[in-house]
């Protein structure tokens, strides 16, 4: 290590993740491009698996900010993606073998009066080709050894769930709009159209998985699909359109300044309110003490001393205790 050696970085990188690269390997990539841009070793991990067929947006953590990647893991996420009618793969997308086949096509009126009844709690079975572990092995090894793997319903929560439509701004208020200039489904006097296949968007509690709806969408619908495309367009509070692509991750590596390119680490955080700090109680909350006698209202804060985060911390009758702590230097002075 030399005196030229770029401290760690902490925040986190937004990747626009491409179809075809693993969720690992793009930790990998970024681990490579700051080795290679002249920072010392930095922890690095993601906020949420994307499977190698999908795109979009894929968090990536840097230093203390993989303390909060458990927390993305568990925020929701919205995806766009399309269901292919007429045929069922064994992975329920376009990677596996066919295993069933159905000339029946679903009318467009027919998938806009269904997709309220995948609408809130609903229970679904997680793909056979899924990380889940059964009975201590990932659920895709013993899929692919040929095992008849039984999957076990689990409970998730489907927000909105509608077609997919021109999303207008960043807080992708259209995002649930018909497509632009289509018939509207529930007029009688419209034409039956039917589908080969159909793009819709899902905002999704954690643990969904989206090829798991597509099946059973496409099921009800008395027909067969899987998923040809699939977009996490927002996973927790990050945004498609403050994803960085590959290369400019690439220039990273050539020198260019992280600091254009990263999130700080509250970026994640903004949902939860700030606790403001003096250089003496954050001097106690770094030691582990509890604060005490604090006006807030209960529940989690984030503590920051300035502009710098020092803590997250739960709140609780005018008492705060350390939840997780960051390691990071002033920048007050």
């Amino acid at each position: 290590m030399t005196e030229s050696t770029k401290p760690a970085p902490h925040g986190w990188l937004l990747l626009d993740k491409p179809r075809g690269l693993g969720s690992t390997q793009a930790v990998g990539m970024v681990k490579r491009v700051l080795r290679q841009g002249g920072y010392k070793k930095t922890k690095v991990g993601h906020g949420g698996t994307l499977d190698p067929l999908a795109e979009g947006v894929l968090p990536i953590a840097l230093g203390e900010a993989t303390k909060l990647a458990g927390r993305m893991l568990d925020s929701d996420k919205i995806y766009e993606f399309t269901i292919q009618f007429g045929e069922e793969t064994d992975t329920l997308d376009t990677e596996g073998e066919i295993v069933e086949r159905t000339d029946r096509r679903p009318p467009m009126a027919a998938i806009a009066a269904v997709l309220e009844h995948f609408t809130g709690p609903i229970e679904q079975a997680p793909p056979a080709y899924s990380a889940i572990k059964v009975d201590g092995k990932r659920a895709y090894d013993r899929a692919r050894a040929g095992e008849e793997v039984e999957m076990k319903t689990r409970a998730v929560t489907i927000h909105e769930l509608g077609f997919a439509g021109e999303r207008e701004d960043a807080e992708l208020r259209s995002s649930f709009a018909t497509t632009a200039g289509r018939p509207d489904p529930y007029d009688p006097q419209a034409p039956l159209e039917l589908a080969d296949s159909v793009t819709l968007v899902a905002h999704v509690s954690k643990g969904t998985y989206i090829r798991s709806l597509a099946r059973d969408i496409a099921r009800a619908l008395g027909t067969l699909g899987h998923v040809t495309y699939l977009r996490r367009v927002k996973a927790g509070p990050f945004l498609e359109n403050e994803a960085i692509s590959l290369d400019k991750l690439e220039e990273i590596a050539k020198g260019a300044a992280i600091e254009n390119l990263l999130l700080p680490l509250e970026a994640g955080l903004d949902d939860i309110p700030v606790l403001p700090l003096e250089p003496d109680s954050a001097q106690a909350v770094r030691q582990g003490r509890v604060l005490s006698d604090l006006p807030q209202t209960d529940g989690l804060h984030l503590a920051k001393l300035g502009e710098t985060p020092v803590a997250l911390m739960e709140l609780e009758g005018g008492t705060a205790k350390v939840v997780r702590g960051f390691n990071l230097p002033d920048v007050a002075e």
